[in-house]
């Protein structure tokens, strides 16, 4: 099964670039996994919250296919440890879903419609980050939830 980070907007420092990078290269050793990033709203800083909610929705299941299995990094969303989320990982790699899509939003989130759509909201923190260092803690935790799955040395309990 393919797993494909999803991204709505562009990553503005290098410094999360280059820890994103490093967690990539470190995930593909494990899976077929790609980044993937939803151009930001053309005018969106000109836009009301709602309406850029919206357009950023449609963007996003535009890319969608039926079978694909979509997962909102929500603050809403179900949280896990770093075990009990590589047990929901290797759950979700062993479904009938060809593609496995973690979605991160904009800085206001999802529209109705992607919630609506997504298939788990999966929440890192009661806290909230920006939807920019999200990427680097997700990509971390991808990689350590391989690692437990693999009884591989990163992980320590």
């Amino acid at each position: 099964m393919k797993v494909v980070l999803r991204l709505v907007g562009k990553t503005q420092f290098a410094y999360l670039d280059e820890g994103c990078m490093l967690y990539e290269k470190r995930i593909r050793r494990y899976l077929p996994f790609s980044v993937e990033t939803i151009p930001d709203v053309k005018n969106g800083g000109k836009m009301e919250a709602g309406e850029l909610c919206k357009k950023e929705g449609e963007q996003i299941l535009s890319r969608l296919k039926p079978e694909d299995c979509l997962i909102l990094l929500d603050e809403r969303g179900r949280q896990f440890s770093s075990v009990q989320f590589s047990a929901f990982l290797d759950q979700q790699l062993q479904s009938s879903y060809k593609t496995l899509i973690f979605q991160v939003g904009g800085a206001f989130g999802f529209s109705e419609d992607v919630y609506a759509r997504a298939n788990v909201k999966l929440s890192l923190s009661t806290m909230t980050f920006s939807h920019q260092m999200i990427r680097l803690f997700f990509l971390e935790q991808l990689y350590r939830a391989m690692t437990i799955l693999k009884n591989e040395p990163y992980h320590n309990e």
